[in-house]
């Protein structure tokens, strides 16, 4: 097959130089096709016998994102996804009551709301990239990623614990001269300790989230 796919290149060669001519160019023409007729033998080989041919050198130059979490819906059976999936309801909850009660002190509570709800949101979506498969589609180190939005998520959200807890403890509080700092009603001391049991429940999630991105991030 090697002499026969030679034969069929011949007829495109160039005639030979004359003599005392240079033949460099003629032997690498034929040193050239030669390895192409090597090359067809070698696919027609390949095609024969069932073999899939090997990997491309593009292929092999991207490397596989570096992942231990699982994907698709097996990604709320680990103790990550069951975290983010009650960081997701109770985080929820933290912003919803905090509106529920007016937010009566934006000072304090306008924190709380930003951190709550975009931790909310950021959760969410990040949730979305397991569940549809969108980690493996992106080549990166999701251990170290999954590590640092924990950790960042977690400092911002117990300072949004914190302010929501002082906010709690200060209402109805007086002064010598008789002064409340800040006022609540019944009603929106109910929302505000329940926003605060929740705020405490949700750092201590990410918390747990975060030690555990950690330890896969070193593992």
């Amino acid at each position: 097959r090697d002499r026969a796919a030679l034969c069929a290149y011949l007829p495109l060669l160039p005639l030979p130089p004359p003599r005392g001519k240079r033949l460099a160019p003629w032997s690498c023409r034929v040193e050239q096709l030669r390895g192409v007729a090597r090359a067809s033998t070698a696919r027609s080989n390949m095609a024969e016998t069932g073999v899939p041919p090997g990997p491309s050198p593009a292929a092999l130059a991207y490397s596989a994102p570096t992942l231990n979490l699982p994907t698709g819906p097996d990604v709320l059976r680990t103790y990550t996804g069951a975290f983010i999936f009650l960081e997701l309801i109770f985080g929820g909850l933290v912003w919803i009551l905090v509106a529920a009660s007016n937010v009566p002190v934006p000072v304090m509570q306008g924190w709380v709301m930003f951190v709550s709800v975009t931790a909310f949101l950021c959760t969410l979506l990040y949730l979305c990239i397991f569940l549809f498969g969108i980690a493996n589609r992106i080549n990166t180190n999701w251990n170290f990623i999954d590590f640092v939005y924990h950790f960042f998520t977690f400092v911002f959200y117990f300072g949004a614990f914190v302010l929501e807890a002082a906010t709690t403890s200060l209402a109805n509080l007086t002064r010598r001269e008789n002064n409340t700092i800040i006022n609540l009603d019944l009603r929106q001391t109910g929302l505000n300790v329940a926003a605060t049991i929740f705020a405490f429940a949700v750092t201590f999630c990410y918390g747990c989230s975060m030690v555990l991105g950690f330890r896969r991030w070193k593992s």
